[in-house]
């Protein structure tokens, strides 16, 4: 009886054992994969920052095409909102004719 116990202890041990393998390779794939997009995603940040470099270079205004990309991105309902906003608070203030 002690060793059909003991075979039952050490075949509960082996399947933890297994899934505890599973769980160690899954979160090294998990971490390897984040790790594999944080460097894309830097290459990615880099080139952005060389295509502003070659617009400013070309004569464009930087921190004006990085408010266009920005306008872009928005919804078009959005936007025109906001700049009603903005017409009105610079009307207020006395900025617009």
């Amino acid at each position: 009886m002690a060793t059909a116990g003991n075979a039952a202890v050490k075949d509960d041990q082996g399947s933890q054992t297994a899934s505890h393998r599973f769980a160690k390779d899954q979160l090294k794939t998990f971490v390897e994969r984040i790790e594999r997009l944080e460097e894309e995603k830097k290459a990615i940040a880099d080139d952005i920052r060389d295509v502003y470099a070659e617009a400013k270079a070309n004569g464009f205004d930087v921190k004006a095409l990085r408010a266009v990309v920005r306008l872009r991105k928005q919804d078009v309902n959005e936007r025109k909102e906001q700049e009603a906003i903005l017409e009105t608070y610079l009307h207020a203030l006395g900025m617009l004719a």
